[in-house]
C-alpha cells in the first residue's frame, strides 16, 4: 500500500500545489495571516480521560474484525465514546452535542446505509455484470482508466465514502472475473481516485469543511467557483497521475 500510495500522493501534491500557485498567484495577492495564540496547559484528569477514551476507541476499531462476535459492527464501537464522554460530568455538554456537524454525520452514515442497500438488493451484482460486459476485451490499463473515470465522476457529486462504498465492490467483482484477475490493482487505483475527486463543495468531507470556513465577519473563504476553477483541474491532475505512475508502480509490484 505505501509503495504505491506514497509516490502517487507526492506527485499529486506537487502537481496540485503548482496548479494552485498558477490559479491564485499568491506572490501578487497574499492575504494577511493572523497568528494563533497558543496557551500551554498541563494535562489534567479530564484531558487524560479524553485521551484514554480516544485510544480505547481506536484500538477497538483496529481489532474490530477479531471482536465482531462481541460488538457486531463498527457503529456499536462508535457509541462507546459518546456514552463515556457525554455520560460523565464536565467532559462534554449539551451545547457540544448541538454543535456537531450533523449534516456531515448524516452524509457519512447515509453513505454506509446506501452501500449496504446496493449490496443487499442485488443492484451491485447487476451493475457488475453490465460493467463487465462493457469492458470486455479491454486491456488492463483500459479497464483501470474506465473505473477511475467512473469513480471520479461519481465522487465529485457525492462524498468519497459513498462513492467508494458503492463502486469499489463492483471494481473488485469485475477484476476477479477478468481472464487474468487483477482485483488488487483495480481496487487500489479506484480507491486513490476516490480521494482525488474534488470538483465540488460536496466532494467529500474536506471540501465540505473548507466551504464552511468563515472569517471573523462571517464571510466564507471559498465559494463554489473556487472549486470549479481549482478543484476540477486538480481532479484531472490526480487522474492522470494515478493511471500513469500508479499503474506503472502497481504493475512492477505485481498487483
Amino acid at each position: 500500500w505505501f509503495a504505491v500510495s506514497i509516490p502517487v500522493c507526492l506527485l499529486c501534491d506537487f502537481g496540485i500545489w503548482g496548479l494552485l500557485l498558477a490559479v491564485y498567484r499568491p506572490h501578487k495577492t497574499t492575504p494577511s495571516i493572523h497568528q494563533t495564540r497558543f496557551t500551554s496547559e498541563t494535562l489534567g484528569v479530564r484531558q487524560l480521560y479524553v485521551c484514554g477514551v480516544c485510544i480505547l476507541t481506536i484500538l477497538l476499531w483496529c481489532f474490530e474484525s477479531s471482536l465482531a462476535f462481541l460488538f457486531g459492527d463498527m457503529g456499536i464501537v462508535a457509541i462507546i465514546p459518546l456514552v463515556l464522554l457525554f455520560g460523565f460530568p464536565k467532559i462534554l455538554s449539551k451545547e457540544d452535542f448541538n454543535n456537531f456537524l450533523w449534516t456531515v454525520v448524516i452524509l457519512a452514515m447515509g453513505g454506509i446505509a446506501l452501500g449496504r442497500a446496493v449490496d443487499s438488493s442485488g443492484l451491485l451484482h447487476e451493475l457488475a455484470s453490465r460493467i463487465e460486459a462493457f469492458v470486455d476485451g479491454f486491456p488492463l490499463f483500459g479497464v483501470l482508466c474506465v473505473f477511475c473515470a467512473l469513480i471520479l465522476v461519481c465522487c465529485t457529486f457525492i462524498s468519497h465514502t459513498v462513492g467508494a462504498l458503492i463502486i469499489l465492490p463492483i471494481v473488485a467483482e469485475v477484476g476477479a472475473r477478468l481472464p487474468e484477475p487483477h482485483s488488487r490493482l483495480l481496487v487500489m487505483g479506484s480507491a486513490l481516485m476516490a480521494s482525488g475527486a474534488m470538483g465540488l463543495p460536496v466532494s467529500g468531507f474536506p471540501n465540505m469543511n473548507a466551504i464552511m470556513l468563515e472569517d471573523t465577519l462571517g464571510n466564507p473563504y471559498l465559494t463554489t467557483m473556487d472549486f470549479f476553477k481549482a478543484g476540477i483541474p486538480a481532479s484531472v491532475v490526480a487522474y492522470f497521475v494515478i493511471i500513469t505512475v500508479g499503474y506503472a508502480v502497481m504493475s512492477l509490484l505485481s498487483f
